[in-house]
């Protein structure tokens, strides 16, 4: 599905995407005006993003951003309508491809690093990241995902092992706190979850951003994701 890519600046490009983080975690919950923001928000990040309807066969993707089709080589119109494996070849890796599917199936967020191929058959490393949408029932309905090149292995590994420098430095409430959102969960949810009130998750939310030193709630699930916080649904 989506994904991340590392090296060169990579890291900076996932800043500024709060837009995004908004309307996916806004506590009215995705309902069609909300997927309609969501579906909008996605052209407001440099990243190559993509949105897909879990609800629909296939998963297929229902809107994608100018950054997508500068780094595939598709146009918008050749990218609607179908599942994100459209990008995979002869070099992609089964265990890759695998694991995201999986992750689709438990609802969960991910990032995996593969090959995927541009429309011209070009091959490129491709660090993929995915997050689940969750109705105010708690249902996955949408998964977002952003792609970005990936041009050093050892640029990974840094971000990994920095990532979880940053998560060991969170309260164990912001940590716990942090693997709910990164699973989807909304405000009233997580409270819901651990016993505490929407405002004091809000409070929560706030102070591990500020920890992290990120500037949205998009960039904390990405470092979540990186450290490997988020291992299993919640149900």
């Amino acid at each position: 599905m989506t994904g991340i890519s590392a090296g060169g600046g990579a890291y900076e490009k996932l800043q500024g995407s709060t837009a995004l983080t908004a309307a996916i975690t806004s506590p009215t919950g995705p309902d069609d005006e909300q997927i309609q923001a969501i579906l909008a928000s996605i052209h407001n990040t440099p990243l190559a993003t993509i949105v897909t309807d879990l609800r629909q066969p296939d998963n297929p993707i229902i809107e994608a951003n100018e950054p997508f089709t500068l780094l595939t080589g598709y146009a918008r119109d050749e990218i609607l309508g179908r599942n994100c494996r459209f990008l995979a070849g002869r070099g992609t890796e089964p265990e890759a491809r695998d694991a995201l599917r999986e992750a689709v199936a438990n609802g969960q967020p991910k990032l995996v690093e593969l090959t995927n191929y541009r429309k011209d058959g070009s091959a490129f490393r491709n660090a993929v990241m995915i997050a689940p949408v969750r109705d105010r029932s708690g249902n996955i309905v949408l998964f977002v995902g952003s792609q970005m090149e990936v041009r050093s292995t050892d640029d990974i590994r840094l971000r990994r092992e920095h990532s979880g420098a940053q998560i060991a430095a969170l309260t164990p409430r912001q940590r716990q706190v942090l693997e709910l959102v990164a699973a989807g969960y909304l405000n009233k949810q997580i409270g819901h979850m651990l016993g505490i009130s929407p405002r004091t998750v809000e409070v929560h939310r706030a102070g591990l951003i500020e920890a992290l030193n990120v500037s949205s709630s998009a960039d904390a699930i990405r470092i979540a994701v990186e450290a490997y916080l988020v291992r299993s649904p919640h149900a």
